[in-house]
């Protein structure tokens, strides 16, 4: 008998050895590894660098606390600002998406002394207090979770926007393209409304970059296709490549005090040393060029299969739907052609491969596909 609390419908399948974009489980059976674990594998499974820094890292010191300087944290700060393009923005470290997007409301409300806070329609933020309130999913949310301040508007409506962001609200946030939602992209018109929204009311917008961040569009940060500056950016999954980390990237506008924020293990020694390796290896192999790239070619080549009925995304987070339940399609790739991949809702194919993914890979999915849907079809 399981002494697991079962929450997790879970394959049988277990992966034992991972390098770059595959996986192999306890028989040697080889695995294209299309989900990189919800967008956490950004830089390839076991990366050489990767590695040998956290290696290196566990030989000297694994962790001690925020009572102490940590120079890796500095680092990683100072590469982070770099290479996303937000140099004179500060970072609270943390160590997941949940608590990033939690101390990002909790730092607005701080700021202007509200409480109204307004989300949008299949969004998804976390599953800790004011995260998942901020979430559009009843089923998860506990008659603990108190939500009667948050407020859901239409996701990409900007007459809503326009109406619903008063002076009353603390704080706006939104993905900049939803992830658990279904691929769907913020629109350049919508992201810009809430901008300037936000500082017509007074209202601190937040970009949840957890999922669509980290390079994962061929941009930094998706919402810099839409020309913004958000207030607060969330981010976590691909920060770390699978060592838990997360992150708070702050405004000059805000203040800090002692004791505002805290946290025991964000921005300990191993995760500083994963979060630097990573954004080493991001800008070495140029990354986000290779996830505009191969994703404008795994979208291309859906585009040409078709047999979908909406084809979404950005780089390298793509979400094939199609009007009809995909769970056989995926269980048809992972056991027929030993692929992972995700879903959104139960027709859309979900594609969240590590930013490292060659044209080789993305031609046997495409190939994997087109016979598949072909049947389907």
């Amino acid at each position: 008998m399981s002494h697991l609390f079962d929450v997790y419908p879970i394959y049988d399948i277990e992966p034992v050895k991972a390098q770059g974009s595959y996986l192999w489980d306890q028989n040697g059976t080889k695995y294209l590894d299309l989900y990189g674990g919800h967008a956490v594998i950004s830089v390839g499974h076991c990366h050489p660098y990767y590695v040998d820094m956290l290696t290196k890292q566990l030989n000297a010191i694994s962790f001690y606390s925020n009572s102490v300087k940590i120079s890796l944290q500095e680092e990683l700060a100072e590469k982070l600002g770099e290479l996303s393009g937000y140099p004179d923005y500060k970072l609270f470290l943390c160590n997941s998406g949940a608590e990033a997007n939690e101390n990002a409301l909790k730092l607005a409300s701080f700021h202007n002394g509200r409480k109204k806070v307004i989300s949008f329609t299949k969004s998804f933020h976390g599953r800790t207090a004011g995260a998942v309130a901020a979430t559009d999913n009843a089923s998860i949310v506990a008659p603990v979770n108190y939500k009667e301040h948050v407020t859901f508007l239409p996701f990409n409506d900007v007459q809503a926007a326009e109406s619903g962001i008063t002076d009353e609200v603390c704080a706006v946030i939104v993905e900049g393209i939803q992830g658990v939602g279904g691929i769907n992209v913020s629109s350049d018109e919508f992201l810009q409304t809430l901008r300037r929204k936000c500082d017509e009311t007074g209202a601190v917008l937040i970009l949840d970059s957890v999922q669509c961040g980290y390079g994962r569009t061929g941009k930094f940060f998706s919402h810099q296709f839409s020309g913004i500056d958000p207030d607060i950016i969330s981010m976590a999954k691909g920060m770390g490549n699978g060592f838990p980390i997360g992150g708070i990237l702050i405004s000059p506008k805000f203040k800090a005090s002692y004791g505002m924020l805290g946290t025991t293990f964000g921005g300990n020694h191993l995760a500083c040393a994963a979060g630097v390796a990573v954004l080493d290896i991001m800008k070495d192999e140029n990354l986000l060029d290779n996830a505009a790239e191969i994703g404008d070619y795994l979208l291309k080549g859906i585009e040409e299969i078709g047999g979908y009925k909406e084809l979404r995304g950005r780089g390298l987070m793509i979400g094939i739907e199609y009007d009809f339940p995909v769970k056989d399609l995926r269980n048809k790739l992972l056991f027929d052609y030993k692929m992972f991949t995700g879903v959104a809702g139960a027709n859309t194919i979900r594609l969240l491969p590590s930013l490292a993914l060659g044209k080789e890979e993305a031609d046997q999915f495409l190939e994997a596909l087109k016979k598949e849907t072909s049947v389907a079809i």
